[in-house]
């Protein structure tokens, strides 16, 4: 009677212990956690027109539609010189000063012109007033105010060369900016003897708030480039930063040095961080006559040299699908095969759930 009884307990003692080892042996399912579901983004996989990039080089460079070359319109000494390359000046600022024997020149025209004219004005009164009394004739009159015209004309045009060379008293000739700007060229030193027919600008000023990026096209590339087409530009000074502008210009002329086209991207500069000479690429951004399935390139995961996103259900229900990439851009990913329109992915901390399902 007690030894059944002990089979019955040590029995009872084996089915218990056998029961809780299949319940360890049972897979548990995974399921994303809250705090978990709070560090992802999910997104749509959508039908999108496939785009393209090309990667360009080249180089900063001011708007010469904005650029002002001052030249040395007399001759004469450099006496000072108030700017230096790279400063900021307004428009009217003295740039340098010249001492000209052309400039007194003018200054004794000027003051020839003006006892000219007073003396014509005298003249006039004069006849006008023998006329009357009838000491002279109508002709003298009129030859008087033929030289008070000439001499008006002669003021006035002395004049004029005053307020376009901006001349003062003395032989002092005051070079001053004609726009505001940056002074981006300077070929000029103190004591420095000057001719007037210098071909050379002694300043070069541009206003850089507005700068263009010329870029050099391959002759494999030039078909796929249209005015419009928006373009990326970066720089070495600011890695960091993309500045954003459009193809307003192509130059349609191949270099026959280099077998490229040059084209313009115009891009605003108000903070005037972009500068003349710098070393630039250019992204140039355009549509394929295609769609197709279109991802954030954040959502692809590559391993085992394969490539793969999380579709999601549910929390529960999360699955590690293979698919093709057609191409892959800096935020984009376009999808050849292994998605249909329509489903869920995570975009964002995708390698994460990857990494809980699959290690």
């Amino acid at each position: 009677m007690n030894r059944r009884i002990i089979y019955c307990i040590v029995a009872s003692i084996l089915l218990s212990v056998s029961c809780k080892n299949e319940k360890q042996e049972e897979p548990v399912g995974f399921a994303l956690t809250d705090t978990m579901l709070q560090k992802c983004a999910f997104s749509k996989a959508d039908l999108s027109e496939v785009r393209n990039d090309i990667r360009l080089f080249g180089k900063i460079t001011a708007d010469n539609n904005k650029t002002a070359q001052v030249f040395p319109v007399v001759g004469g000494v450099v006496k000072t010189i108030d700017v230096g390359l790279g400063d900021y000046v307004k428009q009217g600022q003295v740039l340098a000063t010249i001492q000209s024997g052309e400039v007194a020149g003018f200054e004794k025209e000027k003051l020839t012109a003006i006892n000219n004219l007073a003396i014509a004005e005298k003249n006039l009164q004069v006849a006008r007033d023998l006329f009357e009394g009838k000491l002279n004739s109508e002709k003298e009159v009129t030859q008087a105010e033929r030289e008070l015209e000439i001499a008006r004309s002669e003021v006035t045009r002395i004049s004029q060369v005053y307020g376009i060379y901006r001349l003062g008293k003395g032989s002092i000739f005051t070079v001053t900016a004609p726009t505001s700007g940056f002074v981006i060229g300077k070929k000029i030193v103190a004591n420095e003897l000057l001719r007037s027919d210098n071909a050379e600008p002694v300043f070069e000023i541009a206003d850089t708030r507005e700068i263009w990026a010329v870029a050099n096209v391959n002759e494999s590339d030039i078909a796929k480039i249209q005015p419009g087409y928006a373009a990326k530009v970066n720089t070495l000074a600011f890695p960091d930063t993309t500045f954003v502008g459009k193809i307003d210009k192509i130059y349609n002329v191949i270099d026959p040095q280099t077998k490229s086209m040059k084209i313009r991207v115009t891009i605003p500069n108000y903070d005037f961080r972009l500068k003349a000479e710098m070393n630039c690429t250019v992204n140039i951004s355009y549509a394929e006559s295609q769609t197709m399935i279109a991802v954030p390139s954040l959502a692809v995961i590559f391993d085992k040299s394969k490539y793969w996103v999380m579709v999601y259900t549910d929390k529960s229900n999360i699955e590690t699908r293979e698919v093709n990439i057609y191409r892959q851009l800096d935020d984009i990913s376009y999808i050849s095969s292994g998605l249909k329109e329509g489903e869920t992915i995570i975009s964002k901390n995708a390698i994460l759930i990857y990494d809980a399902l699959n290690d």
